[in-house]
């Protein structure tokens, strides 16, 4: 009797701690996970339940930095489900003091590749041998987009996500992408020094090598073709990432993403109450416009969302700002403001050397 009713106790003790730590994870995310907080913590020693679990802490970490900066105004928490598998949490803040629109997702969605996302991975040299034509799926990432209501308040945009796709002999491919990024509508060289200086320390702890790699890559990649200009001043970008080690490349997503709020948060502090006129509200307007033609036209993460079944088109979309404008012919005078971010969109510049 004795052995049972501390058995008994033990379990109960279980169950209260389990209980406890369920209460705790609830309070330190936006909403409940996607997978639920019971499975995540039975395979907590999983890559796929740590991933989640990491998205989910960041998703929070931003919302809570940037409703800090922005009292008045609060983010709407929209939880979605996917018919196909998996679904979503959607935080959006719109028309506050400081922020004209921010937006923090996350989504983990699983199902079978469409053949046009296959199609498009494939043009990036993976081999992906499908079963009957068909390709199980697993992604999970959060993603984020905030434009400041400012004009001396840059943009910024973030994401960090992880695939993984079985074959049809049962082997799992996997990988991880992501990357974080500045756009500016004025320059101001001391913020950018600061935003590119956060984000190399975020790299270096891994491998001197990553951020010069990774700086290259988000310059090469956030090109506006037909503009000839970058979209913004950069930061870092990588795909595909799958080695050393799936460990070690989580580790340091872990650091690229610890390094948002450090990066961002110091810049939109300092510039959230400067003075602005309506020539510098309208450059704004118009560098927008370039945003939204990269996004709609370039952008990997949203081609894939839009070629995906039952996606979610509002999610996929909040990445574009709440107003923006396109003038026909527009040129800045030269030596002008306007001319100098210009200037180091077409020629991008080294910021921490």
């Amino acid at each position: 009797g004795l052995a049972l009713g501390l058995w008994r106790r033990q379990v109960a003790l279980a169950a209260a701690r389990e209980d406890e730590e369920e209460k705790e994870l609830r309070q330190r995310f936006m909403a409940p996970p996607v997978s639920g907080l019971r499975e995540l913590r039975r395979r907590r020693r999983e890559l796929r339940s740590r991933m989640e679990l990491l998205i989910m802490e960041t998703q929070a970490e931003v919302c809570r930095a940037l409703a800090a900066l922005d009292p008045g105004a609060s983010f709407v928490v929209d939880s979605w489900e996917r018919k196909e598998g998996g679904g979503g949490i959607s935080c959006v803040l719109q028309d506050g003091e400081v922020f004209e629109k921010a937006g923090v997702n996350v989504s983990v969605v699983s199902g079978l590749l469409s053949e046009e996302a296959a199609r498009q991975m494939r043009s990036r040299g993976k081999s992906l041998k499908a079963k009957d034509g068909k390709l199980p799926f697993c992604a999970m990432g959060v993603s984020s987009v905030i434009h400041p209501k400012n004009p001396h308040v840059p943009t910024m945009h973030f994401n960090y996500r992880y695939f993984e796709i079985e074959e049809a002999d049962g082997t799992k491919q996997w990988w991880f992408g992501g990357g974080t990024d500045l756009t500016p509508t004025y320059l101001n060289e001391e913020d950018a020094v600061h935003f590119h200086k956060t984000l190399k320390e975020a790299c270096d702890k891994h491998d001197l090598k990553l951020y010069p790699k990774y700086k290259k890559w988000c310059d090469d990649y956030f090109y506006i073709k037909h503009r000839g200009e970058r979209r913004g001043i950069g930061g870092i970008f990588f795909d595909d990432m799958d080695s050393p080690s799936k460990e070690e490349v989580f580790q340091f997503v872990k650091s690229c993403a610890k390094a948002v709020v450090p990066c961002y948060i110091p810049i939109v502090k300092k510039h959230c109450h400067d003075s602005f006129t309506p020539e510098e509200k309208l450059w704004q307007q118009l560098r927008r416009g370039r945003y939204v033609e990269f996004n709609l036209l370039y952008d990997r993460g949203t081609k894939f969302g839009l070629l995906t079944p039952g996606s979610r088109i509002e999610s996929i979309l909040m990445s574009l700002p709440l107003t923006a404008r396109w003038e026909y012919m527009h040129n800045p005078p030269e030596s002008s403001k306007e001319a100098e971010i210009l200037e180091v969109l077409r020629n991008p510049k080294d910021w921490v050397h």
